[in-house]
């Protein structure tokens, strides 16, 4: 099936209740980068803290590949900047500070496989079951960007010690594939309805400003999301894919 026509199957599935997606118990958000958690899930996020349901984050890589070329924020630094922002962001959705982890693996260098990879799986496994939740969601392992992509393997890598936890994917830059790019079968999973959240998503999404505003203004080459993009992210529902044999 083609990137465009998946897509359009996607924004087409069911709403169900937040339940349905969680079990009634809660949600680990895995996210390749700070502001991933925020733009893909900030609505549920919301949604099961407003239901006194568990939210546990797990930010990969450790987001110091944006600004590569700034002398005002080295590696360090931006990489410290981001992790405050995201604990910002998260706090405006309902989730406290300690209930993120942050792995730091390298910005564009998050391993797809091997030890490194396989740890971050049992990390995930081990927060999932220490949180008590219903579900994992990770970005969708068509999004046209690496570290996407290696986090939805390390999820996959995580399924087997996950047991009766599902796992869903939430694309994020996959909206920007070509239209004839080849992504496999149809999409099952769900939609949430997020309306009720969607100013705390609003506000999550601005509270990482290094990707939003000029904030690191010395570096031209330096990644910024545009204002279209953002819209995409803040409308009512939110996507969840069914990570089976046929999609991922």
């Amino acid at each position: 099936m083609h990137a465009d026509a998946f897509l359009a199957a996607a924004e087409r599935l069911p709403v169900v209740d937040l339940d349905t997606l969680t079990g009634g118990t809660g949600l680990l958000i895995v996210a390749p980068h700070p502001d991933d958690e925020s733009l893909g899930c900030g609505g549920v996020m919301a949604a099961a803290r407003a239901r006194g349901q568990n939210v546990a984050v797990v930010i990969v890589s450790d987001g110091c590949g944006s600004h590569t070329h700034s002398a005002l924020y080295p590696p360090d630094k931006l990489r410290a900047l981001r992790e405050d922002e995201t604990l910002e962001a998260v706090a405006a959705l309902g989730v406290p500070a300690e209930a993120v982890t942050f792995l730091r693996l390298p910005d564009a260098g998050v391993p797809s496989s091997g030890p490194e990879a396989e740890a971050a799986a049992g990390r995930i496994a081990a927060i999932a079951e220490q949180a008590g939740v219903g579900a994992v969601c990770v970005t969708w392992g068509h999004d046209p960007h690496c570290d996407h992509q290696a986090a939805a393997a390390i999820v996959r890598l995580a399924q087997g010690p996950l047991g009766p936890i599902r796992s869903f994917a939430y694309p994020v830059w996959g909206w920007t594939l070509p239209e004839g790019t080849e992504v496999g079968g149809a999409p099952t999973g769900y939609r949430i309805d997020v309306g009720p959240h969607r100013a705390a998503k609003a506000e999550a999404i601005a509270a990482h400003r290094s990707q939003t505003t000029d904030l690191i203004a010395d570096d031209p080459t330096g990644f910024r999301l545009e204002s279209a993009m953002i819209a995409r992210f803040t409308g009512p529902h939110e996507i969840f894919i069914a990570m089976d044999a046929s999609a991922s």
